[in-house]
């Protein structure tokens, strides 16, 4: 595109994107077109660092992000929506609550963000080494769960560290009852964030470096390029209002994030009383079919375009 003279966008998932995984190709509510480069990659600056930057939000523009993180926690909206929202019952014995959620490790946002800390091992013993008596939880990403993408780590490695390790649980159940995250990149950081959670991170996420976090990297790239220190309901416009597109798959129309939240209630409140939720989630074979299904569709309706 470069070469041609060609306008270039870099497309990715948004931060609130369905009911279920776009690795098993759920279809997303949400995108980011960015002409710059991508919020995930902190060797360069992105559309999305660009607003943070020095867009100027006024008082409707925060009083809305303020409603879209108040709803996102009330009815534990996050990426997927997938796992089971139940009290945590951890034998935690009155210690201080660690989360560690895992990631994929060939994550491009690990890849280009981290530097000492890029594993997911490596994390736990980070921040194990950090609260030596508190009660750690890992817990592995969804993805990697579902078989879809590399990153397992083994349980054996991950209770060296971790006082157990969360594999059903959503990731809303265990925010709820930790007292701090410790992340690399991870979305779980800005889902912290909305809770009111203190996070530690050791790679540059877009949510880093903007007085919010604790961030262990002091001399990165990123860092260096944001300017100012951002208000959370700041940050939720910048990052939920203003960088992504949202799309009614229904009504097949351009949306609002505050309609899409409304969407993903609708649809996983549905999914979960006739039984779909789980579905969705367990079963490799029936969602390697369900998989198959869907890419036999598209190209037939590409053949007959």
């Amino acid at each position: 595109a470069q070469r041609c003279g060609a306008r270039l966008l870099r497309m990715e998932d948004g931060f609130v994107r369905s009911v279920g995984l776009g690795s098993d190709l759920i279809r997303p509510l949400s995108l980011v077109l960015d002409e710059s480069g991508i919020y995930f990659d902190p060797t360069q600056t992105s559309d999305l660092e660009r607003i943070l930057n020095t867009a100027s939000f006024s008082d409707a523009d925060l009083a809305q992000a303020g409603e879209v993180r108040a709803f996102m926690v009330q009815d534990g909206i996050t990426k997927y929506n997938l796992e089971p929202r139940e009290p945590a019952d951890w034998q935690k014995q009155g210690k201080l609550v660690v989360l560690v959620p895992g990631q994929v490790e060939d994550d491009a946002s690990i890849r280009f963000g981290c530097t000492d800390v890029k594993t997911n091992l490596g994390l736990l013993q980070e921040a194990r080494r950090a609260h030596p008596d508190a009660f750690v939880v890992y817990k592995p990403h969804p993805d990697v769960m579902s078989g879809n993408r590399a990153g397992k780590l083994a349980l054996a490695q991950a209770r060296e560290f971790a006082d157990h390790v969360e594999a059903r649980l959503s990731i809303v159940s265990c925010l709820d009852a930790c007292d701090v995250v410790h992340t690399m990149t991870s979305l779980t950081g800005f889902d912290a964030l909305l809770r009111g959670k203190r996070v530690v991170v050791y790679g540059q996420p877009f949510y880093a470096g903007w007085g919010l976090t604790q961030d262990v990297l002091k001399e990165g790239a990123a860092f260096a390029r944001r300017e100012r220190r951002l208000t959370l309901d700041a940050l939720v416009a910048g990052a939920l209002l203003r960088y992504p597109i949202y799309w009614d798959w229904d009504l097949k129309g351009y949306t609002t994030c505050a309609a899409v939240l409304h969407r993903l209630l609708e649809t996983r409140t549905a999914l979960e009383t006739n039984g779909g939720l789980e579905k969705l989630r367990v079963g490799y074979l029936r969602r390697q079919l369900r998989k198959a299904k869907i890419l036999w569709q598209a190209r037939m309706v590409s053949g007959l375009k």
